[in-house]
C-alpha cells in the first residue's frame, strides 16, 4: 500500500514537468509559425496560411496522423524526425490537444 501511494506521487509530480517539456519544445520548435495558442496568427503564420491547431479540421486527426506530419513534415513544414526525439514529437501531439480549451 505505502509503495502505491509513493508510485502515485511520484507519477503525479512527474505530469507538469512533462507537460513543461512539451511545451518548451513547442515554444522552441512551433510557436514561430503556429504561435503561442496554435491560431497560426504569427507573420510566418500568416504567409504560409496555417490552419489552427485548435480547429476540428485538426483535432479530428488522429495521433499517429499529427505524428506524421511533425516527423514527416508537410507541405512547406519541415520534417522533425531528425530533430525531436519520438517522446518530443508524443509530447507535442499532447500539447496540440490541450491547446483546445475544455467546454
Amino acid at each position: 500500500m505505502k509503495k502505491t501511494t509513493i508510485l502515485a506521487l511520484l507519477l503525479t509530480a512527474a505530469m507538469p514537468l512533462a507537460a513543461a517539456a512539451d511545451n518548451a519544445v513547442y515554444k522552441a520548435k512551433c510557436a514561430a509559425c503556429h504561435g503561442a495558442e496554435g491560431d497560426g496568427q504569427t507573420t510566418m503564420g500568416k504567409k504560409m496560411n496555417l490552419r489552427d491547431l485548435r480547429s476540428p479540421e485538426v483535432q479530428k486527426q488522429s495521433n499517429a496522423e499529427l505524428t506524421k506530419i511533425i516527423a514527416d513534415g508537410k507541405g512547406k513544414m519541415p520534417a522533425y524526425k531528425t530533430k525531436l526525439t519520438a517522446e518530443e514529437i508524443k509530447g507535442l501531439v499532447t500539447f496540440m490537444r490541450e491547446l483546445v480549451p475544455n467546454k
